[in-house]
């Protein structure tokens, strides 16, 4: 009986710190809040999400300025890229069909366009 409550204890301290949480469980995540340190990884086993570049802003998911500073990569569609995965706060991975993407990214070089294309 005390491994059943050290066990039910553990559940709850995992849903305390979201553990398991939607990605987890391959239910739907929110594109639009992706930002941050980004490792682009050629393993697609490596990778977070699996991501299809758009030649179009207006079909994107998610419309992304890479940043000089990682420090400035604090909202959504601000990326920098980070040349160390431990540094990441995920990875991604390219693929060249977009039925096999998690969802899309269009790279802009103005800041101000950056975010979710929704």
């Amino acid at each position: 009986m005390n491994h059943f409550y050290r066990f039910l204890r553990l559940i709850f301290i995992l849903g305390l710190i979201d553990i398991g949480g939607t990605e987890a469980y391959g239910q739907s995540f929110d594109v639009c809040q992706l930002y941050g340190q980004v490792f682009i990884t050629d393993n697609p086993n490596e990778a977070n999400f699996k991501v299809y570049l758009e030649e179009s802003e207006a079909f994107a998911d998610l419309v992304v300025y890479m940043e000089d500073n990682r420090l400035f990569a604090d909202k959504p569609g601000l990326w920098f890229e980070t040349e160390a995965p431990a540094f990441a706060h995920f990875t991604i991975y390219f693929v060249d069909n977009q039925g096999f993407a998690d969802f899309a990214i269009y790279y802009t070089d103005i800041l101000s366009f950056a975010g979710c294309n929704n």
